[in-house]
């Protein structure tokens, strides 16, 4: 019974041994660092998304389909 404690207690000082190296250690990426990089990468994304759109929507649209209106008059 006592080795089987100990072996229990060993497992136990090396997870903790393990943890605490895994938050002392100053290198890396935290998790906070990569979801602010996430996020400023979806809302330029959807900022630039939106800029085409309008763009497209107000400028690009109707001179095509203008032009296709156009292009597909027979009565000329």
């Amino acid at each position: 019974m006592k080795k089987m404690m100990n072996k229990v207690t060993h497992k136990a000082n090396m997870l903790a041994m393990k943890a605490r190296m895994a938050l002392a250690n100053p290198r890396g990426e935290g998790f906070v660092d990569t979801a602010i990089k996430i996020l400023m990468a979806v809302v330029i994304g959807a900022l630039v998304l939106a800029g085409l759109y309008l763009l497209f929507d107000k400028t690009v649209l109707p001179t095509l389909t203008q032009r296709i209106k156009d292009m597909f008059n027979y009565a000329g």
